[in-house]
């Protein structure tokens, strides 16, 4: 029943034209991953179930009250024409809310920190694309000062904060952020780009969580000891890594060549110059996760014991979204 609403909730919302429809979709969305996340019976499930219903609760509060303000000042309903300042402010605020934009982006890491590693990948990717969808729609009239500053700030904080973490599915959690930074810098001047990019991403970090589950890792000194499991597999997730963190043979690297190449165009160097470089700090991360994975081998300790091979094959889904995150550049246009 859950996954099915989830499906529901977002289709409805991709697919609809009025404001009140959209907010209908997200709510059905929010009510039907809740059960999801408080699935393990553990404080920290319940806690991130609760932290997850406050804030997007909150964010469809904001969202109705955006477009009822907008339908107050003009008469429309339709999520093309929203004009009205002060409803683009608040949506702009509130679907930052929703996708977990810096200053809003505490609520993020701490639930997908509580939910198991197939949630953490729903809450990542399936639960981003309802609100991205609305921001490309209402695309036009956002607040472009805002979400410039919104997005710089993402891929700053996202790179830093993601520096010091030990547990996977955080770091995972801040370096969604910086991607998510990416895509709200261009939506107003190349829609399309952020859907690629969103689509890239989805990919990659499905990639990453799956490989992550097949071999059962949630810590970094789990994941120092998992190499033995499947070898060929966490060589491939050193490679999903790098492609995470856009480097030039792999498939992350197209997005950030063509958002660097747009921001160009638009005659915003600086903008392009900072984010690029704020992208290292993802690098950074992401290499130590790669290091952790089969880089390095970790001393022989006498209490580290190696782990048997699994026997299980990897499932055919993991083997090709792999494939695709390491070798879909040469498609690129």
């Amino acid at each position: 029943i859950s996954i099915s609403s989830l499906l529901l909730g977002t289709t409805i919302t991709i697919s609809s034209n009025h404001w009140m429809m959209a907010w209908t979709g997200l709510e059905i969305n929010t009510l039907a991953i809740l059960p999801l996340i408080s699935k393990p019976h553990h404080p920290r499930a319940i806690e991130a179930a609760t932290k997850y219903f406050l804030v997007q609760a909150a964010a469809s509060t904001l969202l109705l009250f955006s477009s009822t303000t907008n339908a107050l000042f003009t008469g429309q309903w339709d999520i093309t024409q929203l004009t009205h300042p002060t409803s683009c402010l608040l949506l702009t605020t509130a679907i930052s809310i929703k996708l977990g934009l810096v200053p809003f982006h505490f609520w993020f890491p701490e639930v997908l920190q509580g939910s198991s590693l197939m949630t953490s990948l729903l809450l990542t990717t399936a639960m981003k694309f309802p609100p991205i969808t609305l921001l490309l729609m209402a695309s036009p009239s956002l607040n472009h000062t805002l979400l410039t500053t919104m997005a710089i700030a993402s891929a700053a904080l996202g790179g830093w904060t993601g520096l010091n973490q030990t547990q996977v599915r955080k770091i995972l959690a801040f370096s969604s952020i910086s991607h998510l930074g990416w895509m709200t810098i261009i939506i107003i001047y190349n829609p399309k780009l952020t859907l690629i990019t969103f689509y890239l991403y989805c990919m990659m970090t499905a990639t990453a969580f799956l490989t992550l589950k097949t071999t059962k890792i949630l810590k970094l000194s789990t994941m120092m000891a998992a190499w033995t499991k499947i070898p060929a597999l966490s060589a491939t997730l050193m490679l999903a890594l790098l492609s995470l963190a856009g480097l030039p043979p792999l498939t992350g690297f197209l997005p950030k060549w063509l958002i660097i190449q747009e921001l160009t165009k638009q005659e915003m160097t600086p903008m392009a110059t900072i984010i690029a470089l704020l992208s290292l700090l993802g690098l950074f991360f992401y290499l130590r996760l790669a290091y952790c994975a089969t880089i390095t081998l970790p001393p022989n300790s006498s209490n580290y014991m190696k782990q048997w091979r699994t026997n299980k094959p990897v499932s055919t889904l993991t083997a090709t979204i792999t494939t695709m995150t390491i070798t879909l550049l040469p498609f690129s246009p």
